[in-house]
């Protein structure tokens, strides 16, 4: 039996910036997924790239080749990076509505999810991480990962300038989206704060503090409906995002 040297080390970088890029990116990275799952899945891509990143390959001398999988090791946890600062935009949403609406006094930490939050924190990360499956929005980010080697081939690295800008565009583009996504939520529960500390003046006697935390709490339950019906229109809106990201990086 024969193997091609040069293709086999150039699958083998290939699979080494897929697995980084499975363990940070999302909806990879959550923990209920066996490292040893990742591994097989970006083993599996990186054989399904090999034609496109094979071809032109040299294999590298020993010092070479191990400076190649850090490079690799690099571009694969910063493109993960970026998807992950696109979908931290819902949970962010989350917890801005937790703060809002009392929720923060429940947290806990999830160490599947690797998030500490309360209810609508985790509720919501746990809803968007269906949604990708659900909707095939996984199939983008794949999609713009297996492209990423047109833009930076393997064993060269990358040029952080670009990425460094994207990750701070990512970052505005977080808060705005969240503030999108929980704001009229937000200010309906700002606006109810503000009513029960008018009572509170006029009426001392009814203890408007004591009845707004089950006032708030049924409020932001009866109002998340609403926040949930856009959730699928988001998340979609959100992978597309994060597909041209990483298209985009190079």
């Amino acid at each position: 039996m024969t193997f091609d040297l040069d293709q086999l080390e150039a699958i083998m970088l290939a699979g080494v910036r897929m697995v980084a890029f499975l363990v940070v990116a999302p909806p990879f990275s959550y923990r209920a997924f066996p490292i040893r799952v990742k591994a097989m899945l970006g083993l599996g891509l990186a054989i399904a790239v090999g034609p496109r990143v094979a071809p032109g390959y040299d294999a590298l001398g020993t010092g070479e080749f191990v400076v190649a999988l850090v490079l690799e090791i690099v571009v694969g946890a910063v493109l993960g990076f970026l998807v992950l600062l696109v979908f931290a935009a819902v949970q962010s949403a989350g917890s801005l509505i937790d703060l809002f609406g009392g929720f923060t006094l429940a947290q806990a930490f999830d160490p599947q999810s690797m998030v500490n939050g309360a209810q609508f924190t985790r509720l919501f990360q746990m809803t968007a991480l269906a949604l990708l499956f659900a909707s095939g929005g996984y199939q983008l980010i794949i999609g713009g990962l297996t492209r990423s080697f047109d833009a930076f081939p393997l064993g060269l690295g990358m040029d952080l300038t670009n990425p460094v800008e994207l990750m701070t565009n990512a970052v505005t583009q977080m808060f705005l989206a969240t503030l999108q996504i929980a704001g009229p939520l937000c200010v309906v529960l700002f606006l109810a704060d503000v009513g029960l500390g008018l009572l509170s003046r006029v009426a001392p006697a009814l203890n408007a503090y004591a009845m707004g935390f089950p006032l708030k709490i049924l409020m932001t339950v009866m109002l998340a409906g609403g926040v949930f019906l856009a959730l699928p229109s988001v998340v979609s809106k959100l992978s597309g995002d994060a597909a041209d990201l990483l298209l985009g990086v190079g």
